[in-house]
């Protein structure tokens, strides 16, 4: 079927259904062309704790349609793909955080937002990249347990001065993200700054001049002085900011740096997902009602 008839039977489906499309920064650029709201982890919680439809469609991987359907129970959730997933997300289980807590009793748990939803019921408080320090920063604790992304939990420590005990998880598209491929790319583009996610590793992020979750690169590139900047996160991010940004140059700090469990979503699945309102994402409400505290209290961070 031709693009054009896609995004005009989504657009019908959409208002017959009363639907909402959120997609993450990451999506396929179609996707983030056809979406309500585009934005990172953090705008996402907040959109879909806010939104008014019946039914949201979420582009994005599981753990995130998880935190929508937490944080709105009473709508209907739907990812168009049940394969799209965060490997960073499933290197953790409840059952592992529930040992960690046991070694280390007493301990606040800190639980990044790329979780799925029962280790956020094990959690304290959640985090996104964007207001990471600012909540481990809130705590009274000197030391917190953190899961599971051991790159974020350094950064973290680093500008907080805190002892974290850690998970060690990661994300394959950031990890696989390297000083050499940041060197190289300063070679071909030597004016150009170095924008880094801070799920990136300590060597690239040493090698960076800014530090920022792509919510933040997204607010950041209208007002920065830099022409030309390399970017060193998952390549989606730059349909964004080259769109809002035409005056100004993005480069990818390594051209494979693609999550194939974003891509995963398409405008065909998104037109199915519409038309048979599935597959729908359910949280147990035990689970949820537990998930729920420690996402307010990330969503509560500016």
């Amino acid at each position: 079927m031709k693009k054009e008839i896609l995004v005009e039977n989504i657009k019908r489906l959409k208002k017959e259904k009363k639907a909402v499309i959120l997609a993450h920064n990451y999506q396929p650029d179609e996707v983030q062309e056809i979406a309500d709201f585009v934005g990172d982890s953090l705008e996402l919680s907040r959109k879909a704790a806010e939104v008014k439809a019946e039914i949201i469609i979420f582009c994005g991987v599981h753990f995130m349609a998880e935190t929508a359907k937490i944080l709105g129970p009473q709508k209907k959730v739907i990812i168009p793909s049940l394969k799209a997933r965060c490997p960073m997300a499933d290197m953790v289980s409840g059952d592992d955080l529930r040992r960690m807590k046991k070694e280390y009793p007493g301990r606040v748990v800190v639980a990044y937002v790329n979780t799925t939803a029962e280790v956020k019921a094990e959690t304290d408080v959640c985090c996104t990249s964007s207001n990471a320090v600012r909540v481990v920063s809130s705590l009274p604790d000197e030391e917190i347990i953190f899961v599971p992304d051991r790159n974020l939990a350094d950064y973290v420590s680093r500008q907080t001065g805190k002892k974290l005990q850690v998970w060690d998880g990661y994300c394959p598209i950031h990890e696989d993200i390297r000083a050499k491929h940041i060197v190289k790319a300063k070679k071909l583009h030597p004016g150009a700054e170095v924008w880094a996610h801070p799920e990136c590793r300590p060597e690239v992020l040493n090698l960076a001049d800014r530090i920022l979750s792509t919510g933040q690169m997204v607010r950041e590139a209208p007002n920065s002085p830099a022409g030309e900047i390399i970017v060193a996160t998952e390549i989606g991010i730059l349909h964004r900011l080259k769109k809002e940004n035409p005056d100004k140059k993005f480069f990818p700090a390594r051209k494979g740096a693609v999550c194939r469990d974003m891509k995963r979503i398409n405008l065909k699945k998104v037109q199915q997902a519409l038309l048979r309102e599935k597959p729908e994402v359910i949280v147990d409400e035990a689970t949820a009602l537990r998930a729920r505290d420690s996402i307010n209290r990330m969503v509560s961070f500016t």
